[in-house]
């Protein structure tokens, strides 16, 4: 998938309404995910657009929002959830805080198109189309080629294994039982 914007904002936690500093990423597919830091190991929470999002409001827009310490209230931005969630952000700059507002309305609004050279032709992207690989070719003979790789970190791999690897101990564990059984009646 493509990148739309990537960048620090600050996120109020939905509980305990404390800010939290969050890089976040706007994909093209409306995939809007928060990370806990730049190297994007672990993200915190995402959210789709395309399919949750109802208004972006920013600036002095956002009434009843208080902005974190020593940011003024130009710097905010609220994103207005379809299950009646908010997400409050807030950017280090009003320019930035702009810039996001248009980003995060253009991936809400725009369906996503991949054009393809060969047939001559465009086609639409699936909204959930998550572990996707797509080649854009730089210009010019032996131009760079930029490969952008988006994965679905739901899928909990790990988790998976470790599941696995705890049934099998325990089925093992049972099944040695099961054989001992025989020589307790002698």
């Amino acid at each position: 998938m493509a990148l739309l914007k990537s960048g620090w904002l600050w996120r109020q936690s939905s509980i305990l309404k404390r800010w939290k500093l969050n890089w976040c990423d706007l994909w093209i597919d409306g995939s809007f995910v928060f990370y806990t830091s730049e190297s994007r190991r672990d993200y915190e929470t995402k959210a789709n657009l395309k399919s949750a999002c109802v208004n972006v409001k920013s600036g002095l827009e956002c009434a009843g929002v208080c902005p974190p310490e020593s940011h003024p209230r130009e710097n905010l931005l609220v994103v207005y959830l379809r299950d009646g969630a908010m997400l409050i952000l807030c950017a280090n700059s009003e320019d930035e805080a702009l810039a996001w507002k248009l980003t995060l309305m253009e991936a809400k609004r725009n369906p996503v198109f991949t054009y393809n050279p060969y047939d001559d032709t465009y086609q639409t992207v699936p909204i959930d189309s998550h572990n996707a690989v797509y080649i854009m070719p730089g210009t010019g003979c032996g131009g760079t080629q930029h490969v952008w790789v988006h994965r679905n970190s739901d899928d909990h791999f790990g988790e998976q294994i470790a599941l696995g690897l705890l049934a099998g101990m325990a089925a093992g564990a049972a099944m040695r039982s099961l054989l001992w059984m025989p020589f307790w009646f002698c």
